[in-house]
């Protein structure tokens, strides 16, 4: 057993870890899952400007993506619905409907230009690994110079955990990175493609709640036309919520069409007599135009799933972008010091015929030898020494070119390169002037619509379900089955009540208990009492109970009022092992006990009036009416 239950929990830690790293949660170095990257991956090793067939993209990526074409293609609408790095060309699906895209031999798709220059791909930079079947290569992560997991969002459920990422607008995300390069303040809010209303004031930088509501037009008093949706609904989940809250009465509407085409058009027509104004907070409370979103920012940050802040995401991504833009100034800087390093040798070797000194040379090593030698007087103007690759350039240069060497064009080239060599330090030393003009030019390249904000900021009254909702369910109780609720069928109606009201019931046994409006419960053939258990309503009743003592027959009188309850459960009015006799909610009546005949015994029968007795705590014992065996008693009507 050992052996097995180590082998499980071995297998479970690798599977979890690999569907937290591998699957479900994006990585914070580029904000990709590996089945996105895998797809730009391809789409960069494939572009040729020219779009092409979803299918083989899928084919392609499946090189790399060994889970199905099926994930790979789901993933590939959704990346190209994001507008940031996929070209799309087709039907991919229709955001505010839901409709799906079509069938990947159907649509097309390209990369964008602006993707290279938002991912670095040089893999002296960027980390490649083999691919699953060691036949290729494939990125661990891009280096990424925008924080592309705020751009794009993220959703996942891991093994133990999940993410929920909010999307970002492009344009803010780039200000709040040049902010924190220049050590200002900055915040961030979620905007959506879809539109709507947001309140932030619990978004808390990633790790709170958001209030996202429809946008509606409500010029017209007797039609609403939603303009915009919430976030993570589309026009058919929110019609079908609608509908549903007509059906069960909460919403008066008299139809409802859904006119959406590349903007969302909902119209809803309301019946006679009802307004606009009458309507609104209904559709807030009790359907999809109003809806709560829980956010939890949990990325993949140094092969650990790590929680963190906007705020964080944004000074992380800051610094990368800086350690990117370095790297790649000193990668140019050391390929222009080597391509001036040949042109200088290029020139002594043409200008000073050093060329000559091999035509008697017979051997490889003699060459090699002899054009070396002929360097050694011109060693203060090589940046570096002369070595057996240099010779084998120099070597293969053609003799058209050397007697056609142009000196004049040499020292422009030179001039260029040193030219950009003296900027490129200049950058080095002023890195984050560099990077803010960097983020300016990828803004720059921006297409306006995919930088225009979508969703709108505002403050947000969340609209109290049980403010809005009327009292007009008819609560039942049929005393020939003994079952009370809003679903029980015949019997007499008690009261109307609301979805969410606390009904408390009380039995004959003196056992009472508070519940939510229940559909259909058993409370047996002679229900003593039912009512509303708000604070209102029981500071309003007042509770006689009158029980015997098995053990002495004698009989007390106990009145008190409901204060505290716990939901679902049973409560006995009288002290354990009590026999309750009668309980009444009237303030004053007459009771007769009828004693138990004994000799010499005159007086059998005796009225009581209940006001008599004094009002107690729940939790109290009653009064003893008289010292006297009780056989029964008779209830004044």
């Amino acid at each position: 057993m050992a052996y097995v239950k180590n082998l499980f929990d071995q297998n479970f830690i690798q599977y979890a870890s690999y569907v937290i790293r591998d699957r479900a949660i994006p990585d914070i170095i580029d904000g990709f899952k590996p089945v996105q990257r895998r797809i730009i991956h391809t789409l960069l090793r494939t572009d040729d400007g020219r779009y092409t067939k979803v299918a083989n993209v899928v084919g392609k990526v499946m090189a790399y993506h060994p889970h199905g074409d099926a994930s790979i293609y789901t993933a590939l609408v959704n990346l190209a619905n994001k507008e940031i790095f996929i070209d799309k060309q087709g039907n991919f699906g229709n955001m505010y409907t839901g409709d799906s895209a079509s069938a990947p031999r159907y649509i097309e798709c390209r990369l964008r230009p602006i993707t290279k220059d938002i991912l670095n791909t040089n893999p002296r930079i960027t980390d490649y690994v083999d691919s699953y079947d060691g036949r290729d290569t494939e990125p661990v992560a891009f280096k990424a110079k925008l924080p592309l997991v705020l751009i794009m969002g993220a959703e996942g459920i891991a093994v133990g955990m999940s993410t929920q990422i909010m999307s970002h607008n492009v344009h803010e995300v780039i200000e709040a990175e040049k902010a924190c390069l220049r050590g200002q303040k900055f915040e961030l809010f979620p905007d959506f493609q879809t539109g709507g209303l947001i309140d932030v004031s619990e978004y808390k930088d990633g790790l709170g709640k958001l209030v996202t509501r429809a946008k509606m037009d409500t010029s017209d008093d007797k039609k609403i036309i939603i303009t915009e949706l919430p976030y993570g609904s589309t026009s058919e989940s929110l019609m079908d919520s609608i509908e549903k809250a007509a059906k069960n009465g909460k919403v008066k509407i008299a139809s409802i069409n859904d006119y959406t085409a590349k903007s969302l058009n909902i119209e809803i027509k309301l019946p006679r007599g009802v307004y606009v104004k009458d309507v609104v907070d209904s559709l807030y409370a009790f359907t999809e135009c109003e809806k709560t979103v829980y956010c939890n920012l949990l990325v993949i940050k140094d092969n650990m799933p790590v929680q963190m802040t906007c705020t964080e995401v944004i000074q992380y991504h800051a610094k990368q972008l800086q350690g990117i833009l370095h790297d790649e100034l000193e990668l140019e800087k050391a390929d222009l010091t080597e391509k001036l390093h040949l042109r200088t040798l290029e020139r002594i070797f043409v200008e000073e015929r050093i060329y000559k000194s091999i035509e008697q040379m017979k051997t490889e090593a003699s060459v090699n030898k002899a054009v070396k030698e002929g360097f050694i007087p011109f060693r203060a103007e090589l940046i570096r020494d002369v070595t057996d690759e240099d010779v084998e350039h120099l070597l293969k240069i053609p003799i058209r070119r050397i007697s056609l060497y142009d000196i004049n064009k040499n020292r422009k080239e030179v001039e260029a390169i040193n030219a950009r060599i003296k900027e490129i330090n200049r950058l080095l030393k002023h890195i984050v002037d560099y990077a803010v003009s960097y983020l300016d030019g990828i803004e720059a390249k921006l297409d306006p619509e995919t930088i225009k904000r979508r969703t709108t900021v505002t403050n947000i009254k969340t609209v109290d379900v049980k403010s809005v909702v009327k009292r007009d369910t008819p609560l039942k109780y049929n005393s020939d089955t003994g079952y009370l609720g809003t679903a029980v069928p015949g019997g007499e109606e008690i009261m109307k009540i609301t979805p969410f009201d606390r009904i408390l019931y009380v039995r004959k046994s003196g056992i009472y208990t508070v519940t939510e409006a229940p559909d259909k419960v058993f409370v047996g053939p002679d229900l003593r009492h039912c009512g509303l258990a708000d604070k209102e309503s029981l500071a309003k009743v007042l509770f006689t109970i009158i029980y015997r003592d098995p053990a002495t027959q004698y009989v007390y009188v106990k009145r008190c009022k409901i204060a505290a309850y716990i939901m679902n459960r049973d409560y006995f009015f009288a002290p354990d092992g009590m026999e309750v006799l009668h309980v009444d909610t009237r303030k004053d009546f007459r009771f007769v006990l009828n004693y138990v005949k004994k000799p010499k015994m005159k007086v059998l029968t005796e009225t009581f009036k209940a006001s008599d007795y004094p009002e107690k705590g729940l939790k109290a014992g009653g009064n003893r009416v008289a010292a006297k065996e009780v056989q029964s008693i008779n209830i004044d009507k």
